[in-house]
């Protein structure tokens, strides 16, 4: 590991020089990936697809190793929206005068140095990249195997924009896909000033119980919508549509529609959609004698148990039908990761209700879950979820990649005996 440990010292002792690199010099390295990213594109859909060869088109990561054209030209585009966004550094959250004299100001600084893993999500890379670089850090990379070589050629056109731009490129390290690489990160306490996992469930707790280094946690992504009594039909049908089917492979896909018993007659008719798409449905006893009529019976089964409090990653979803507001809020408490939940209803009281009662980064009224995205928040991207409490919650863009220091001007006061 001494390889790994020299690049570690190279990072950390580079991560420094973003200190004095402007934001207008930031945004113009920045400008020049985007530019690179397009003209690259046909090159890094080449390794993509030797990536692509190595996976079953049934595994839910596929569609998030899957580059396209548009993929690549969206990512690029994001790095555009991203250098209009103000810079998270140097802002003045406060400042008082003492009475001893002493001025006293805290302004936000980079994390420092920050370790990514993630598992087959090439466009991880490029935002991680693009967020650390505008913010200040130093970030060190550690993608899955499954993503080798779409993750390799992203990162030889960051290192070779930096160089364009006369800028240390050892401020971006890409780990190999080894295990053992992932090993050495998050033991690095000195190296690195704090690791953020992405990906399963698995990943996430391995690293949490065994890292030395401090962890932010962007956990996995077991998601309710709760249809109550006085939600309207046409826009929960849209709404439930849109958070399971849009993209079934990302955190923030619908896993479980719980519905109030009052409004089971119209289950059919708010699901349908899902038909048309192939959406398989795990149903409780109630909703699922008020289904076997009309929704297609070799998409349709009985729930069992683990069925709920699952993260299904596909076109899969189970249905829970409660009595109450409460009973709904009750069910999320006991299965839900605390990352996006969502109530469609019309009746104020039991927004507010639902608003004050459950615990999540993200709760929506009237909306979809699949809104929960840094660019959909207009934070340009995201390095990640947040489901934890300390530090960051929710999607962590550029302020979420900042602390800050206390700066004291005094003019030789002492404190007195």
């Amino acid at each position: 590991m001494y390889e790994l440990k020299n690049q570690f010292q190279k990072t950390k002792k580079s991560s420094h020089i973003l200190n004095n690199l402007s934001d207008p010099i930031k945004n113009e390295v920045l400008k020049t990936l985007s530019k690179n990213l397009i003209e690259m594109h046909q090159a890094i859909l080449i390794e993509n697809a030797k990536d692509l060869e190595n996976m079953s088109k049934e595994n839910p990561l596929y569609d998030r190793l899957l580059l396209t054209k548009e993929r690549v030209l969206n990512f690029a585009n994001d790095i555009l929206k991203i250098i209009k966004l103000k810079s998270p550094v140097q802002k003045i959250l406060n400042e008082k005068t003492l009475e001893n004299g002493l001025k006293l100001q805290k302004i936000t600084v980079p994390l420092g140095v920050i370790g990514i893993i993630y598992e087959a999500r090439p466009n991880v890379t490029i935002d991680v990249f693009t967020l650390c670089f505008k913010s200040g850090n130093a970030c060190i990379l550690k993608g899955g195997k499954e993503a080798h070589f779409s993750n390799s050629i992203l990162f030889d056109i960051i290192r070779k924009t930096l160089i364009e731009h006369h800028i240390n490129p050892d401020i971006v390290y890409l780990l190999p896909p080894e295990r053992e690489a992932t090993e050495y990160l998050i033991q690095a306490v000195g190296l690195v000033d704090v690791c953020i996992p992405r990906g399963s469930k698995q990943l996430i707790d391995y690293v949490r119980n065994h890292s030395k280094v401090p962890v932010i946690e962007t956990g996995a992504g077991i998601v309710h919508t709760y249809f109550d009594s006085s939600g309207d039909l046409e826009k929960g049908r849209r709404i439930i549509e849109n958070a399971k089917t849009r993209r079934v492979s990302v955190c923030n896909a619908l896993d479980t529609l719980i519905i109030h018993k009052n409004r089971l007659n119209d289950l059919y008719s708010l699901i349908k959609p899902l038909s048309l798409k192939n959406v398989e449905i795990f149903a409780d006893e109630l909703s699922y004698h008020k289904l076997i009529e009309n929704y297609p019976s070799p998409l349709l089964n009985k729930a069992k148990e683990e069925d709920f409090g699952t993260e299904f990653l596909s076109l899969k979803m189970s249905i829970k039908t409660v009595n109450s507001k409460e009973e709904a809020c009750e069910h999320i408490f006991q299965y839900s990761s605390g990352h996006s939940e969502a109530i469609i209803a019309e009746d104020e009281n039991t927004i507010q209700y639902f608003f004050q009662n459950i615990d999540a980064a993200a709760v929506y009224a009237n909306a979809p879950t699949s809104f929960t995205d840094g660019g959909e928040f207009e934070m340009g991207s995201e390095i990640g979820i947040s489901t934890q409490k300390l530090h960051a919650r929710g999607p962590m863009g550029l302020e979420e990649l900042t602390s800050y220091k206390w700066l004291i001007t005094g003019n030789g006061e002492q404190i007195r005996k």
